[in-house]
This record gives structure tokens, C-alpha cells and sequence, in this order.
């Protein structure tokens, strides 16, 4: 077993280490608990920009874990945080769900289809043609280019749906411009939320399912992983790749 007997404050993913399927994953209401009783700063951390920690502190209330809308930091945050920090009181053109339109209206940015200096595409189930089109254009016209997260697929009831990096990859192709992504895998992500709580990296831990995304993010940041084997990596994943986590943990119920 890894040391971490230095680690004073956590980050952690949400889905697939706490939840899944919209359920508490077994130990993870106990380490919640555990940390707060102690209290640990935190923060869990979601790439899905769709909800307001508002809206996602409902959310996992109802699948049996309470977490104060403090305590959670998506990218719609991070990328707010972000453009507050490169150009305070700018403008922008959203292509988004409330998650990323109320983080850009709290840090000050004013959301225009007319010459706005970013373009900002998050995770969304209503994207049209027009917006997309209209992101383009604007684009073409000297906007940046701002996207939530890559991830290109995203989970559903019915099966996995197209997610804000397939849509980012159709605007990159149609204006030649990559965008810029905050959200994991890039460690800014984790550095505007270790930020949030005052924490450091030396004494920061970082648990996460993915390889692809928490691990390796957690890693360039300079993080004790945790790679946990209740979401998507296996160990025959693990295998695949030339770096490894600190630990590797059948799931959170042994971090208690």
C-alpha cells in the first residue's frame, strides 16, 4: 500500500468512484462522512458541465449521498474560472446547458452571438444546426475557442449519445481552429479546485476510474492517485498504459 499519510485534502470524480447508474457506489457515503466529520477539504469533480453543483448536490442527495453544492466543482466552473482569470468581464457565445451559462454569468461575461471574444461549447442534449453554424462563423471571425471537456461520448438510459467533444471535433474541422479544453484531462482543472480549498499538490490526493483522464491528469499535476476499479478501468486497461497510479483500490470502501 502506497503511503498517504501526508494527504490532507481530496479530490475526487464523481461518477464511477461515488455514484453509479444514480446510485452510491458501496463506501462512499461513509467516506464523505468521514472527511467531513474530520473535516478534510474536498471536492468532487465532474467533467459534465449540463448542472449547477446545485443541481448535482440534488442529485446525488437522491442517490444517497450528501454533499453540500460547495463541495463539487465542475468544468463549467474551471472554464469559468479560466476566462475570469485570461479576460475578466468578457463576452462569449455559449453553446450550453445551465451549468456553464450560470458559471459565466456568476464570474461576470456577458453571453452575445455579437463579436464575443470566446466561443464556449459545453456538454448539451440541445444542439442544433443553427448553433453550431452560428459557432463556426463566429469562430472564422477571430473568436476563440473554448470547450467544457473532450470527452466525445456520454452515458444514457438508452446507451452512450454523442457528448461535447464530437461536437468540438465538427466545428474544429469546418474552421481548421482546435479548441482549448479545461476540463480533465488537463490539470488545470485540478489546480483551479485545489485553489478553491487552499490545498496543495504535495499533500493532495486525487481518486478517479479512468486512466485516460483523472490518472493521468492527477499525475502531471503532481497528485497522489487513487485509481479505483468500480468504473470504467480494469486491470487488463491498465496494462495498456505507460504510466500507473500511485494505488490502485478495488473501490472508495477501502479509503475508509
Amino acid at each position: 500500500m502506497a503511503d498517504r499519510s501526508n494527504i490532507t485534502s481530496w479530490l475526487t470524480d464523481m461518477d464511477g468512484v461515488l455514484v453509479h447508474e444514480g446510485h452510491a457506489i458501496p463506501g462512499a457515503s461513509e467516506l464523505i462522512a468521514k472527511w467531513q466529520s474530520a473535516g478534510t477539504p474536498f471536492l468532487v469533480l465532474t467533467n459534465n458541465s449540463i448542472y449547477t453543483p446545485r443541481d448535482l448536490s440534488a442529485r446525488l442527495q437522491a442517490g444517497g449521498l450528501d454533499i453540500p453544492e460547495d463541495r463539487i466543482w465542475t468544468s463549467a466552473l474551471a472554464t469559468a474560472a479560466f476566462l475570469d482569470k485570461q479576460m475578466p468581464g468578457g463576452t462569449a457565445y455559449v453553446i450550453g446547458d445551465a451549468g456553464l451559462t450560470t458559471a459565466l454569468h456568476e464570474v461576470g461575461y456577458v453571453q452575445t452571438d455579437n463579436n464575443p471574444d470566446y466561443v464556449v461549447l459545453g456538454e448539451t442534449r440541445n444542439i442544433n444546426f443553427e448553433s453550431i453554424t452560428k459557432a463556426v462563423r463566429l469562430i472564422k471571425a477571430g473568436a476563440r475557442f473554448i470547450v467544457t471537456n473532450p470527452d466525445v461520448t456520454g452515458p444514457s438510459q438508452e446507451g452512450v449519445i454523442p457528448a461535447a467533444g464530437s461536437f468540438a471535433a465538427l466545428i474544429t474541422k469546418a474552421t481548421g481552429m482546435e479548441p482549448y479544453v479545461v476540463g480533465k484531462p488537463n490539470p488545470m482543472m485540478f489546480r483551479s479546485a485545489m485553489r478553491k480549498i487552499g490545498a496543495h499538490s504535495e499533500t493532495t490526493g486525487m481518486i478517479g476510474d479512468r486512466m485516460d483522464t483523472d490518472v493521468v491528469a492527477g499525475i502531471e499535476a503532481g497528485l497522489h492517485t487513487v485509481l479505483v476499479l468500480t468504473g470504467i478501468s480494469d486491470t487488463e486497461e491498465i496494462k495498456k498504459y505507460p504510466f500507473r497510479p500511485t494505488e490502485i483500490l478495488n473501490s472508495v470502501a477501502d479509503l475508509i
